[in-house]
């Protein structure tokens, strides 16, 4: 939280918003619920499911091994992401993320979107002990897209990296 919190402080001439950020904690596996919505003001946080990219995680054990900033690697990126507009592509409503650090400023070129997915259901644990991955994107479930675009919104900060 400190960090995401710093990088709010940072990046505050193009965040526009900040009363709520997403930390995304990538040092828990796929099987927790390691996406933070914080209430800045409160304190008051809730939290999500959140699939990693398959490059990440070659092996498909459930736990990031790596992140990345290059095209093609399906892998994905740490550091501060500006929320940025809505669109429906190949996995239906999206959200765009830019990436404002040098560890994920390919986002855009690359895709890297926030979009609902099967595979980032809750039943995936029961049924395999973890999420399936996505191609470096933040993937929740199908049914939680709507929470995470509530909270978010446009002009906020998403955060991802490790402990």
């Amino acid at each position: 939280m400190r960090r995401a919190l710093a990088a709010l402080d940072e990046h505050r001439h193009v965040i526009k918003h900040h009363d709520r950020i997403a930390i995304v904690d990538f040092s828990a596996p796929s099987s927790e619920e390691r996406l933070h919505f914080l209430d800045v003001a409160s304190g008051r946080t809730t939290r999500l499911l959140v699939a990693h990219g398959s490059g990440s995680d070659p092996c498909h054990t459930g736990y990031l091994e790596r992140f990345s900033n290059v095209s093609g690697l399906n892998a994905s990126s740490e550091g501060a992401f500006l929320t940025r507009d809505y669109y429906v592509g190949k996995h239906g409503q999206s959200q765009r993320l830019a990436g404002l650090d040098p560890t994920n400023d390919h986002a855009m070129d690359r895709a890297i979107v926030i979009h609902g997915a099967w595979y980032a259901n809750a039943d995936m644990i029961g049924a395999h002990g973890k999420l399936g991955r996505s191609q470096g994107c933040f993937a929740v479930g199908e049914t939680c897209l709507d929470a995470m675009f509530d909270h978010l919104g446009t002009g906020r900060l998403l955060y991802a990296g490790r402990a």
